[in-house]
């Protein structure tokens, strides 16, 4: 008969191989879970109003991922709060890639600087991939006569504090904030609720400028009743083809790559292999030149990432605008 010792031995290096295979079966079963995912319904959450860019995005995605897998695939809006609570909705949802959120560089950088107390992990999000990009755009109204950065400068000069200028994200807010200290000037932010508010204000010379993506002004570029001084992003604009780089028009450096980028991300605990599968198929889908236009005709340029990509990208991002959203002292609790 086998001694105490010897027994507890046995117990003692059964476990061991246990845990030793521990590693290998989460593995294998996420790769299982990945193999048979989807197989019932997923939801993207959209924490901006219906017929928005972001939300005309995910129902294009949503669509095709539906045709693609043969699942139904909804979109949902949770719209308040600075996109606080469509992100709430999907950080206390299950980590099982049947919960995804639209997110806004908002959502993931800048409200854990704005907030002091923020109901959600930014990090603790799954990356899984980048979906668009909307350039910048510095614009004013045609009817006016600046035609370019150097007369907007200049009169700015002549006239210090005359000046104000609209904008409705925050990241266009303190890319105001920068160029005016980059400049010399001091333009008075005026802030507004979204994109369609801005242009209105421009519209009815409420503001003397704007910075915004071109999504609600697109028409108004298009016919020419907006100028588009510069942009801050290297890409090409086609609305707009001859409209300068910040950098040229001003002497600017470092406002090259200001962008309002979307991208999805799952809750906590998603499966890497999961998340692995839908970027993929997000890249197909934006990839169509198709949905590319459908894309491009809302303001929004096609751009995406592995779930790796994307999460340095978020971390570098941070990295950026922690500093800018100190020093201007914008906080919305």
């Amino acid at each position: 008969m086998a001694s105490t010792s010897t027994a507890s031995k046995r117990v003692w290096f059964a476990l061991l191989g246990l845990l030793a295979l521990w590693p290998w079966q989460a593995r294998a079963q996420s790769a299982a879970d990945a193999a048979s995912y989807p197989n019932r319904p997923i939801r993207v959450i959209v924490p901006f109003p219906a017929g928005g860019p972001s939300d005309v995005l995910a129902r294009i995605i949503a669509q095709r991922l539906g045709e693609d897998w043969k699942q139904t695939v909804t979109v949902e809006n949770r719209v308040g709060a600075n996109t606080v609570i469509g992100a709430q909705v999907v950080a206390t949802a299950p980590g099982d890639g049947y919960t995804l959120l639209m997110a806004i560089d908002s959502t993931l950088v800048m409200n854990q600087f704005l907030y002091k107390s923020l109901p959600y992990d930014p990090l603790s999000f799954v990356p899984v991939s980048m979906v668009g990009k909307t350039v910048v755009l510095l614009m004013v109204n045609a009817s006016g006569d600046i035609k370019s950065v150097g007369d907007l400068i200049a009169k700015e000069k002549v006239a210090p504090g005359k000046f104000n200028y609209g904008a409705g994200t925050i990241t266009t807010q303190l890319t105001g904030f920068l160029l005016n200290k980059a400049l010399g000037t001091n333009a008075e932010l005026v802030r507004y609720n979204g994109s369609a508010q801005v242009t209105q204000g421009l519209l009815t010379n409420s503001v003397q400028y704007v910075l915004d993506g071109p999504s609600a002004a697109l028409s108004l570029i298009q016919d020419g009743r907006f100028r588009v001084l510069a942009k801050f992003d290297a890409g090409p604009f086609p609305p707009a083809p001859d409209a300068p780089l910040i950098s040229a028009a001003a002497g600017l450096k470092n406002f090259d790559d200001v962008t309002v980028w979307l991208g999805l991300v799952a809750p906590k605990g998603t499966p890497q292999p999961i998340a692995d599968k839908l970027s993929r198929k997000v890249a197909e889908i934006m990839a169509d030149p198709g949905i590319k236009q459908k894309a491009e005709a809302t303001g929004l340029f096609p751009a995406t990432s592995t779930p790796a990509e994307f999460g340095a990208f978020i971390r570098k991002e941070a990295e950026r605008w922690a500093p800018v959203v100190k020093e201007t002292g914008i906080h919305y609790d």
